[in-house]
């Protein structure tokens, strides 16, 4: 064959990437993404050199060695010096690959199992492959919770490649193609391991967790410009799974196949086989009998069931709502609050349209937009919510009397109030935030009237904003923050009461806006936590060095009885003396050796002496008082005249002892200057009390204790004293005095605790660890326990499937 011939079967074949190019009406459109994408990729980017010193300080403070601790203080420099050659070479892998798309040149990465033949796998080294997978990985989760937005955005970008469909990994905007940059970024610099583990983390918190929201953008601005604008996206269901008939009030319906996308406006994604991948969304109705049985027991799908599969949840939710209707409207819910249809006139035929419920709630919305900074103080309640919604209606009517809402509103306005309950009764969250988070309750209502993708997307910007104001409350808010966290809560509230009229770009706006503020709040938290660490671990090499000499007195003392001013003058004299050798010169010095026998001589020389221990006393006197005054020199509290009555003291007090005149030896009292060394302690001078030991402990402490010992750094714990609790963070224990450090919300330190103290008080009940689910999502937390409720009410098992009821 010719060249010529092999150049047009080239060009003839459909397939071929090289054959293709944007069509030039979209080039604008194209270059608008582009623009879109490369301002938010290097913003996000800027967030992970921002946080590249924290965590190297943070993983050297942790390092098993000196030699590791160098290592991430030394990459700390070079990655200073790095930091332009790599984000150069980040944005400019970018924009090529932005540049190869437009003229049909970007061709997709080679997969896995062509990098890596099975054969030669012993060839391919650890290191190399422990990065691919970190990078697989990252690649991965994205994929996994963005399904629904990356397909629709593959194929609209199909549409604008002369409709041919681009390969998985083939598209520039796609996580491949965004981590791959990264990596190539990275990969001329010979960075250890670990520090590239380091960047990688920081990168997938930073800029892959950014994706999902870049992946929103696209497709909005993709349909403003009328590309696809009607594109549907649902999950295709084996034969073995159930599926419910859509109702009427489907947000999402099911699509046709994703070959009619270019005629139709639809897609339809095909899922594998064995079921949905952990945050693909769908068709809302697809997976209505599809229930998640994670968790213990009867108690219904765990936190990871809700995180994974949102709309199975929510279908769930759905079916048991109609359930317990059917039991009563009487019937409370989640929080004691009665359905909103008990409100319902007896004999309501007509049901009121969807304007005049929406027109109600902006009544209301506007009648507390009036007076909302006082309103703020005090909790809404969700039962007097829904009686003034009642009475609005009801007000406003044609028909006073006989009306009522339809079940699906009434379905919706129920498990709006539950998440509003739980938020009420959440012991994670402090009061005030509560109290704060209620006021949302009316323009949450409207949105998820209007869209109820507000329960089955993790990025709703309406759910993802109360989330982030939730956890940020767990995280940094606390009873008398009124002018921090809690004040910029408050005016994220009223900006929404006062502002959201439909349009769920606000939310993005303030979700915005919060996230910056909470970013510079855990900054300053993260910034005095670590300040109290460094000065929790001078005090601690303190307290060690004091520990250390007290035993060194306390075997001097041991079995031995000499008088007050040598007694007091060892504990709380020599014993600072002690300390600072300790410090100075460490526990192997010769200097450390000959300070505890000078203790050791002084207390024997406070004892009555045999013949020969009296010409021994006589032959070390001298050298015993100059090590005495040498001692107190060091500790510089100690004017010479000072030095010499003291000394003079002693001698008079060993003469008396000898003499067998112990009335003149008690008589002998020196005064003794505060140890400067206990001020500098302060509070953790009372740690210098003994710790229980742990084989004092019972059989459940002592295995507390080794559970203690794997404890994370980070891990909450409630307290409760004298009824009333406090949730705590540890932030640093040590590993010589084996004393837990911790913090409260805003990062500073509350409590130190021996960590036999503190098994012995969790094991009392006074302690206790503050379960995984705290750093859940809010909403998440909240449908999990309204499914759980709603199960027992309807009297379901936990693992009865919706259909199996019926």
């Amino acid at each position: 064959m010719s060249t010529q011939d092999t150049q047009t079967g080239k060009a003839d074949n459909p397939s071929s990437l090289a054959s293709r190019g944007i069509q030039p009406r979209f080039t604008d459109l194209v270059q608008n993404c582009k623009k879109l994408v490369m301002n938010r990729l290097a913003e996000h980017l800027t967030g992970v050199f921002s946080n590249v010193d924290d965590k190297l300080f943070e993983c050297a403070e942790k390092a098993e060695n000196n030699q590791v601790q160098t290592l991430y203080f030394d990459s700390m420099r070079d990655i200073r010096r790095l930091r332009p050659q790599i984000e150069r070479a980040y944005h400019q892998q970018i924009a090529q690959n932005f540049s190869d798309f437009m003229e049909g040149k970007l061709k997709p990465p080679p997969a896995v199992e062509s990098q890596i033949d099975a054969e030669n796998l012993s060839l391919v080294e650890n290191e190399d492959y422990e990065e691919l997978m970190q990078v697989t990985n990252m690649v991965s989760r994205v994929r996994s919770r963005s399904a629904q937005a990356i397909f629709t955005l593959d194929q609209r970008l199909a549409l604008l490649n002369n409709g041919q469909k681009l390969f998985e990994d083939s598209n520039p905007f796609g996580p491949q193609a965004i981590v791959r940059a990264f990596s190539e970024a990275l990969e001329p610099h010979p960075l250890p391991l670990r520090i590239k583990h380091i960047l990688y983390m920081l990168f997938d918190q930073h800029v892959m967790h950014g994706l999902d929201a870049i992946y929103d953008a696209l497709n909005r601005l993709l349909i403003e410009a009328g590309v696809l604008p009607n594109l549907k996206y649902s999950v295709q269901r084996t034969a073995a799974q159930p599926r419910r008939t859509p109702s009427t009030n489907s947000p999402v319906a099911d699509a046709e196949p994703a070959a009619a996308a270019a005629g139709q406006n639809t897609a339809q994604h095909h899922a594998p086989s064995a079921g949905n991948t952990p945050g693909q969304g769908g068709s809302l109705q697809a997976h209505a009998g599809s229930q998640q049985t994670a968790g213990a027991g009867n108690q219904g799908p765990g936190i990871g069931a809700a995180q994974s599969d949102p709309e199975g949840l929510y279908n769930d939710l759905s079916a048991l709502l109609v359930e317990n209707r059917q039991h009563g409207a009487s019937m409370p819910l989640l929080g004691g609050t009665p359905s909103i249809a008990s409100f319902a006139p007896t004999g309501a035929t007509r049901t009121y349209s969807a304007n005049e419920l929406l027109e109600a709630l902006n009544r209301l919305q506007a009648e507390s937009a009036q007076d909302i900074k006082q309103r703020l103080h005090q909790p809404q309640k969700v039962e007097s919510l829904k009686a003034s919604l009642h009475q609005e209606l009801d007000t406003h009517s044609s028909e006073p009397g006989k009306q009522k809402l339809s079940d699906q509103e009434a379905d919706v306005i129920d498990l709006v109030g539950m998440l509003f309950d739980f938020i009420l009764d959440d012991d994670n969250l402090p009061d005030n935030c509560k109290t704060t988070l209620s006021h949302l309750h009316t323009p949450y209502l409207k949105v998820a009237l209007q869209d109820k993708a507000l329960f089955t997307q993790h990025h709703h910007p309406a759910r993802r904003l109360l989330n982030t104001m939730a956890q940020a409350g767990v995280m940094y808010g606390g009873e008398g923050d009124e002018r921090g966290l809690l004040s910029k809560m408050h005016w994220v509230v009223e900006r929404v009461i006062h502002g959201f009229a439909g349009d769920f770009m606000l939310f993005e706006t303030l979700l915005e806006e919060f996230n910056e503020y909470v970013t510079t709040l855990k900054h300053k938290v993260e910034l005095r936590e670590r300040r109290a660490i460094e000065a929790a671990k001078g005090r601690d090499k303190l307290l060690g060095a004091r520990q250390m000499a007290a035993e060194v007195i306390s075997q001097a003392l041991e079995k031995r009885s000499p008088p007050a001013i040598i007694r007091n003058f060892l504990e709380l004299t020599w014993i600072d003396v002690l300390v600072f050798v300790l410090l100075r010169h460490g526990e192997h010095s010769d200097e450390w050796k000959r300070t505890g026998e000078v203790a050791e001589e002084l207390a024997w020389s406070g004892t009555t002496l045999d013949a020969a221990g009296l010409l021994r006393l006589q032959g070390l006197r001298l050298a015993l008082l100059e090590d005495l005054r040498k001692g107190l020199e060091l500790l510089g509290g100690y004017h010479e005249d000072g030095i010499r009555r003291l000394l003079k003291d002693i001698v008079a007090c060993q003469h008396a002892v000898q003499a067998k005149q112990p009335e003149i030896a008690a008589k002998l009292n020196a005064p003794l200057p505060n140890s400067p060394l206990g001020e500098m302690l302060g509070e953790d001078a009372a740690l210098m009390k003994a710790a229980p030991r742990k084989s004092s402990l019972s059989p459940r402490a002592q295995a507390l204790v080794k559970e203690l010992e794997q404890i994370e750094f980070g891990t909450w714990f409630e307290f409760v004293e004298k009824d009333q609790t406090r949730v705590l963070k540890l932030s640093w224990f040590s590993p010589t005095t084996r004393n837990y450090m911790f913090v409260d919300n805003s990062g500073q330190r509350v409590a130190i605790k021996p960590i036999t103290q503190l098994a012995i008080e969790m094991d009392k009940g006074l302690v206790r660890i503050m379960p995984q689910e705290r750093s859940a999502p809010l909403v998440d937390r909240a449908l999990t326990a309204i499914y759980r409720v709603l199960q027992r009410f309807t009297g379901r098992s936990a693992d009865e499937t919706p259909e199996q009821s019926n």
